[in-house]
């Protein structure tokens, strides 16, 4: 057809369908590719081995501890606070020196208790003057009253003799009847009132019992009052009141102080112990007599628990321990110690260094280390009983194991780690 193409429509159309199929069949093979690659793992991320902290599974005794810090504080210490308000006139010794029971820290000056004390000796005086003249008095009432009673007496045993002469003479005849009758109604009558002057005498003597008493007690109060302006007087001479170190004045020449106020501590340097906080989280398991390890950062010395407060305080509670074992050179009070409670010993259990935001009896997820390949792997770790820095594997671990222990967070999206 004079050299023209055919025009061949059904060959067009295969060539369409063809192209067809290779793009189908190219999109699902990459989309394949994608669900595949979508499904494998993540590529692990590269730690240098240096900078990450291992520990190995191990097995056999464990030492259960806690840890806090404190200082070291004197067992005695005496605050010597002021009996009456005052001002401050003089400091007679300064902190740090050795002091005597009678050493005078400080002079304080008031002259209204001065004053006070010199008015109430004088009342004390006055009434002890009066107290006396009182007895006196009535002792020489009483020696009057025994005086009539002894008349009394006399004439009581004169008219009972003359009754009874009388009585004999009536009946010889020699004097009538009614006289010797009336001699025997005056010796009745006579002695009805030696009855009375003793019953009067006896009520005389718990009248003056009585008025004594009440003038004992009166003078007991004042005596009191006496004695507690003496003591006030006194107390502006601040003594230390024990042999020791002064260790604190903390008021100033001059200072106005309200009675109680503290003007000073004494403190017996030779007898310490030590105050550690240790923190309300563990303390739950410490006890009494415990024993304990004391750091002073010049030595360990041995001690017990004595004391473990009720209160917490800044999330911490204050445990008093007794040094059972002699000081090192240098240990004063307020030196900073650390102190290690013994709280148990665990035999034959699976432990471990404690890894970061390891809690006791919790389950928690650790890389284990394959020593072959250098890949750690994580894992599921159900864990114990707790120690300052070990801590019990009850399941997920073995012996030999060998986990990091460092701060992992960085690769929580990742089951493994490889270490270089």
């Amino acid at each position: 057809m004079n050299g023209m193409d055919i025009h061949r429509p059904d060959l067009k159309h295969k060539a369409n369908r063809r192209k067809l199929t290779y793009a189908v069949g190219g999109g699902v093979l990459l989309l394949a590719l994608v669900a595949w690659v979508a499904g494998l793992d993540p590529a692990a991320p590269t730690a240098a081995r240096a900078s990450l902290w291992l520990d190995t599974v191990k097995r056999g005794e464990m030492l259960r501890e806690v840890r806090g810090p404190g200082t070291l504080v004197p067992k005695e210490i005496r605050w010597i606070s002021a009996e009456t308000t005052a001002r401050v006139e003089r400091i007679v010794v300064k902190p740090g020196a050795a002091v005597m029971a009678d050493t005078v820290i400080l002079e304080l000056s008031n002259p209204e208790v001065i004053d006070q004390q010199l008015s109430a000796e004088a009342a004390l005086k006055a009434a002890e003057a009066d107290y006396l003249a009182r007895r006196m008095t009535l002792e020489s009432q009483l020696l009057d009253q025994r005086a009539n009673l002894a008349g009394v007496e006399s004439e009581y045993e004169s008219a009972r003799l003359q009754a009874e002469a009388e009585l004999e003479l009536a009946q010889n005849g020699i004097i009538s009847r009614i006289q010797a009758r009336r001699s025997e109604l005056a010796a009745t009558q006579l002695k009805l009132r030696t009855g009375i002057e003793q019953e009067r005498i006896g009520k005389f003597r718990q009248t003056i019992e009585a008025q004594l008493a009440a003038d004992r007690a009166r003078l007991d109060q004042l005596r009191n009052v006496a004695e507690l302006r003496r003591r006030q007087a006194e107390g502006l001479q601040v003594r230390a009141g024990i042999a020791g170190v002064l260790q604190q004045v903390p008021v100033q020449e001059g200072q106005q102080v309200a009675a109680g106020a503290n003007l000073a501590r004494v403190a017996k340097p030779g007898e310490l112990m030590a105050e550690l906080r240790i923190p309300e989280t563990q303390v739950r398991d410490v006890a009494l007599d415990q024993p304990v390890r004391v750091d002073t950062r010049n030595g360990i010395v041995p001690g017990r628990v004595i004391r473990i407060d009720p209160a917490v305080i800044n999330g911490s509670v204050q445990v008093d321990v007794e040094l059972t074992g002699a000081l090192p050179a240098g240990a004063r009070p307020d030196l900073s110690v650390d102190g290690t409670i013994e709280i148990e010993r665990l035999d034959d259990v699976l432990y471990v260094g404690r890894p970061a935001y390891g809690q006791p009896e919790s389950e928690v997820r650790l890389f284990r280390l394959d020593p072959e390949s250098g890949v750690a792997q994580r894992v599921p770790v159900r864990l114990g009983r707790a120690s300052v820095s070990l801590i019990e594997v009850v399941q997920g671990l073995e012996v030999g194991d060998q986990i990091i222990l460092s701060d992992t967070s960085q690769w929580d999206e990742y089951d493994r780690l490889k270490l270089d």
